[in-house]
């Protein structure tokens, strides 16, 4: 298979493309990205995600590689959303099927992989990770997304990394993490510091970091209190793990200027002096589009069954 299609859906968007194998990237003039409904009902979502990829040259009966965040059934292709504010029609969706039969050209399968699992497997094929015989990849979004590679498998098990290899299901002080770093954490922080009362009209990340670069003194201290939390609570399965680099993507890489100095300061300070280099990511929105496909030509049977 040197050409292989694949699905990224993401809370706001869907993108499809076809991938080449052997040079390791998207095929050019493959790349259709289109809007996604989080909260639409489930054919609707499930019409608009197939719809993506109506433009996807690929031969009868191929096998696509799909990214998809969780809650989620990757082995039996069933969604588990419930609770968490998106995909909630999707929960108990058999989408495997579903998408069989939308897709173009009569696909013979469909394998599903976690859409931070797939950025990582992305970043250590064609970006920063490649080379890294053990790393921990971080996407920042409207959560945290997270992958322990180990020679370019995630690894879900184990003492030495996290509950199912999912940064979220650490916890801060007796918080869960993204009730401390998140888009929302940072807002409500942000509003608490400046005695607001509506979370609701706070200013977005992006604004915040633009009055931080101003000199605003609530900004800094909101992104230095969230994003140092997120290195503390990362630092001792760094090392434990053996990471020799950490890769981070996401939307809020965006403001790395103040992103970065936040949460190397945070590993430095809870690390005992073996923190991993930290990298932005190469290939932010190629690399899970990369890592679906090679899990396809990778995949060992049973690994990343479910993950939430």
């Amino acid at each position: 298979m040197s050409h292989i299609p694949v699905l990224e859906i993401g809370g706001t968007h869907v993108t499809a493309a076809v991938i080449d194998t052997g040079a390791g990237l998207p095929v050019p003039r493959t790349v259709v990205r289109r809007p996604v409904a989080a909260g639409a009902a489930a054919g609707e979502l499930l019409d608009a995600i197939a719809g993506a990829a109506d433009r996807a040259d690929v031969g009868e009966g191929a096998h696509w590689g799909v990214a998809i965040p969780g809650p989620f059934d990757y082995a039996a292709g069933v969604g588990r959303f419930r609770g968490i504010g998106k995909f909630e029609s999707l929960h108990g969706v058999d989408v495997r099927a579903e998408l069989l039969g939308r897709l173009p050209a009569n696909p013979r399968g469909i394998s599903f992989i976690n859409d931070a699992d797939a950025f990582a497997v992305g970043e250590y094929r064609a970006g920063a990770a490649s080379g890294h015989e053990r790393a921990v990849c971080i996407t920042l979004g409207t959560g945290v997304g997270s992958s322990f590679l180990a020679a370019g498998q995630p690894v879900v098990e184990g003492p030495d990394v996290p509950p199912y290899g999912r940064a979220h299901r650490l916890t801060v002080d007796g918080l869960p993490l993204e009730e401390v770093v998140s888009r929302r954490a940072i807002r409500r922080y942000y509003t608490d510091l400046v005695g607001g009362a509506d979370e609701g009209r706070a200013p977005d990340v992006h604004d915040i970091a633009v009055l931080a670069r101003d000199g605003d003194p609530y900004a800094q201290r909101a992104i230095g209190h969230c994003f140092g939390a997120l290195g503390r609570v990362l630092a001792p399965w760094c090392e434990r793990f053996g990471a020799s680099l950490m890769v981070v993507g996401g939307s809020m890489t965006g403001s790395w200027d103040l992103v970065g100095p936040a949460l190397r300061a945070g590993l430095e300070a809870a690390g005992s002096g073996t923190a991993p280099p930290l990298a932005t990511a190469l290939r932010p929105a190629d690399a899970p589009l990369i890592g679906a496909a090679h899990w396809i030509l990778h995949r060992s049977a049973g690994a990343a069954s479910v993950r939430t």
